[in-house]
């Protein structure tokens, strides 16, 4: 029983796709190709926003979003102190002071009573992350920063399609998606996108992720190689229209695994806020006895992952930031308890009983 499978989502995919990429072969329009503005395009609609920039990955996409809004060196930049590393890498690369907040027990995303008492004179920026699929309380978070006039950059990397209290992502200044292979939309190698309604941040956007070029050899920035590869995003392209189906299945997968481990052991399930639709990116319990259980579902062929088991604060490159042991309790204690299932279009019901009954197996044998 893998964590993940891709070859369900790629049946039927495989042949169509490598067409178009002989067709390219033909064209040779390798870089910045006519597939590369399709996409972004049909990207923009469908996230509801004016303008996408495809980049080379999710980092990337984050990076030049934060450039792109304007932020400068030393400008503080409010982040969840439980997310994948990356959202700390983006703001320190783009000349960014991080300033984690701790998470809440409701979504696991930015607690806006914690953020609120976190701001100060300078306080620029606020990256909320779409931790697991479900959009963070961005009504709260979007209050807070207007107060304070506080820039926000959204992390939508696992947020493919969520939408929250009227909110869909990119409801802030921009946001920033990856598509890592095993993300709701995924690419077949690294590759991302930024959305936002600011033509003048897409504009910016566009050129840094080239050399920072706003014409042929007319550099008005410093910039880099960041391109969205063109075979990336003929692969998107193909696979985007399935993405709503895709989500859904997720969203009944998420479901049964609720109804089956309800009140068995001392698992803690996933909760949904209040009109919230999450995509679920990640299915993750919570347990004192993470790799007790871990291990048990291994010995039995069942896969599972652990994200993200170290905060960023702790890890050796965010050390200097100064934080100690016991400053997050929530995103802590999710770090030391948190255990993801698998979870995948494609998914059937009996392997979702395989994991269910064995973890139903593993506490009662305790």
């Amino acid at each position: 029983m893998p964590f993940l499978s891709l070859r369900p989502v790629h049946e039927g995919l495989t042949e169509p796709i490598l067409r178009s990429i002989k067709d390219l072969m033909e064209t040779g329009a390798f870089t910045n190709g006519p597939a590369v503005a399709e996409f972004e395009q049909a990207f923009a609609r469908y996230c509801g926003r004016t303008h996408c920039v495809g980049v080379s990955s999710g980092l990337d996409a984050l990076r030049l979003a934060l450039i792109a809004s304007g932020l400068e060196r030393g400008d503080r930049v409010l982040v969840p102190a439980q997310t994948f590393v990356a959202t700390f890498e983006a703001v320190t690369q783009s000349g960014g002071i991080p300033v984690p907040v701790d998470v809440s027990e409701e979504d696991y995303n930015l607690d806006p009573a914690a953020v609120a008492v976190a701001v100060d004179e300078r306080t620029r920026f606020m990256v909320p992350v779409h931790l697991y699929g479900q959009l963070a309380d961005m009504n709260a978070l979007d209050g807070i920063a207007r107060r304070n006039e506080i820039v926000i950059v959204e992390d939508a990397a696992q947020a493919h399609g969520a939408r929250r209290d009227g909110w869909g992502v990119g409801g802030g200044k921009a946001a920033a998606f990856s598509f890592y292979p095993g993300k709701n939309l995924g690419a077949i190698g690294d590759a991302g996108a930024l959305v936002t309604d600011d033509a003048r941040l897409a504009d910016t956007a566009t050129a840094l992720r080239e050399h920072g070029q706003i014409a042929k050899y007319c550099h008005a920035y410093e910039g880099w190689t960041a391109r969205l590869d063109t075979i990336q995003a003929i692969v998107l392209l193909h696979k985007l229209p399935l993405l709503d189906a895709w989500n859904d299945e997720r969203r009944s997968i998420a479901a049964a695994y609720s109804d089956l481990l309800r009140g068995v052991g001392d698992l803690r399930l996933p909760s949904v806020a209040r009109r919230s639709e999450p995509v679920w990116h990640l299915y993750v319990v919570r347990t004192g006895r993470r790799d007790d259980l871990a291990a048990f579902l291994r010995d039995r062929g069942i896969q599972t992952g652990v994200h993200y088991p170290d905060p960023p604060p702790f890890v050796p490159p965010y050390a200097h930031l100064g934080y100690p042991r016991g400053s997050f309790p929530v995103a802590e204690a999710l770090a030391a308890e948190a255990l993801s299932l698998p979870i995948f279009p494609g998914m059937t019901e009996a392997q979702i009983v395989s994991v269910t009954s064995a973890i139903a197996a593993f506490y009662s044998r305790a």
